[in-house]
């Protein structure tokens, strides 16, 4: 694909790295001289100096060639503008966008971005996909990279197997003998910073990162063999009433009214208007770092602080402190990513990564074939994919055991009328199922493959 990325900051750096190594032709549009540099030097890229809303750049940078534009700067108007001049002047087929504020996504302007109007094929507000991806990690404590598949029936997640976790040292095949009705399949396994998809013979070893894949319904049994049976936060202290901590507020008064929640703002406008915002929430006005007033918010008798403002070391800093004075857990945002690799060494529990969550929305719409949802894993070195078999798919018909499936390729379930199937080696998919997997990323291209159109389709 000839694709079209404006913005060459942390997020747009990211996509092009992952876009180049598929062998994609990227072009990189940004202001920074800099950043262009580090985009040419580092990456298999074309990066063109200037803005990416102007016709005479887009068309510098391939636009009337191009599949897509990918408009992922700091300002959401140049992105909307950088849409609409490759939609109006280059007929460019499939523009995204990246829009924060919060007042262009109200409901009352949803025809905003329609074809006849800005024409935005998909918007990604990175603070509502943080968010929704905060408020997962809050509803199942223990587990990370949680994520929902057809139709919320199928959960994804990673978890640490501890040193008092019940099933390790057990070949992974014994574990459907010892649980017949647990619909719970190991798809994948960090061990020693090395990420592979396991056999049925392997075992699970303390220290593993397991990658998990089961029902809605067995989340909770499943977290509970592997040790993490813990119950739900109760008491939740937020540091930062930006965004993304007043949605993530807003959403826990709604469906979880018994939470007793906090929020931490240093602004004082800002905090005056979001404690007007919620109904329930305490808001104070003050810094996260400040050990006196977290212990106003009683900080030694919380269950989880959930730091989330737009500063990465503060974050940091905040969930650490936040341990020390009693806290029980901590959850920190972080744009980083080369603060991801240290953090839980220094006392953090679990971060969520902006960038990961935008890039895994943007996969999706640059995957072939039938893939439904798409979400990258593990600083991109897998993904987690849910995708609908065509007739003509080469999974269909022929009994699992039977496909040549890549090594680092593994179902996790199927989808079919409304009921979740756990892979075993006699099922036989069926034309329309969803199929949820885990491939590395070397075998994301076979994915794409298996679920194409192919000419016999028609």
């Amino acid at each position: 694909m000839r694709i079209i990325i404006c913005g060459a900051g942390q997020v747009g750096f990211g996509i092009a790295e992952r876009l180049a190594a598929e062998h994609n032709d990227v072009s990189v549009i940004d202001t920074s001289e800099k950043l262009i540099h580090a985009v040419r030097d580092l990456l298999d890229v074309r990066g063109f100096v200037g803005h990416g809303s102007h016709p005479d750049v887009l068309e510098a940078a391939g636009a009337d060639e191009a599949d897509m534009i990918i408009a992922v700067t700091l300002y959401d108007e140049i992105n909307m503008v950088a849409c609409q001049v490759a939609h109006s002047l280059f007929n460019v087929p499939t523009k995204i966008a990246r829009i924060r504020a919060q007042t262009y996504l109200q409901k009352q302007y949803q025809e905003m971005f329609s074809r006849d109007n800005m024409p935005i094929d998909v918007v990604i507000s990175p603070e509502l996909e943080v968010g929704d991806m905060v408020l997962r990690r809050i509803a199942l404590p223990g587990a990370s990279d949680v994520l929902r598949f057809a139709d919320d029936k199928v959960v994804a997640f990673a978890i640490e197997c501890m040193e008092d976790c019940p099933i390790i040292n057990t070949p992974l095949k014994q574990l459907t003998d010892l649980f017949p009705d647990l619909p719970s399949t190991v798809v994948g396994v960090v061990r020693n910073d090395k990420l592979f998809v396991p056999h049925s013979e392997d075992h699970l070893l303390a220290g593993d990162l397991a990658y998990v894949v089961t029902t809605v319904e067995q989340v909770r049994r499943t977290l509970g063999l592997f040790g993490h049976d813990k119950p739900e936060a109760r008491r939740i202290i937020i540091a930062g009433g930006g965004n993304i901590g007043l949605y993530v507020a807003n959403k826990m008064e709604e469906r979880q009214p018994h939470t007793r929640l906090k929020i931490i703002e240093h602004n004082r406008e800002r905090s005056a208007f979001v404690a007007d915002e919620l109904d329930k929430t305490i808001v104070l006005n003050g810094s996260a770092l400040d050990q006196e007033l977290l212990r106003e918010a009683e900080v030694q008798d919380a269950d989880l602080m959930v730091a989330l403002t737009n500063q990465d070391q503060a974050n940091i800093l905040s969930g650490i402190m936040a341990k020390r004075l009693g806290c029980k857990s901590n959850m920190v945002l972080i744009n980083n990513s080369a603060y991801q690799e240290f953090i839980h060494t220094v006392g953090i529990d679990s971060y969520v990564s902006p960038k990961n969550v935008t890039i895994s929305k943007i996969l999706q719409q640059v995957r072939r074939g039938r893939i439904r949802s798409v979400h990258s894993v593990y600083d991109g070195r897998a993904e987690l994919i849910e995708a609908e078999a065509l007739e003509t798919s080469p999974l269909v018909g022929a009994p699992l055991r039977n496909i040549d499936l890549p090594a680092g390729l593994r179902v996790g379930a199927v989808y079919r009328d409304g009921k979740v199937i756990k892979p075993h080696g006699d099922l036989h998919i069926r034309r329309n199922d969803r199929v949820v997997m885990f491939a590395t990323s070397d075998a994301v291209k076979h994915v794409e493959q298996m679920f194409r159109v192919s000419l016999d389709f028609f």
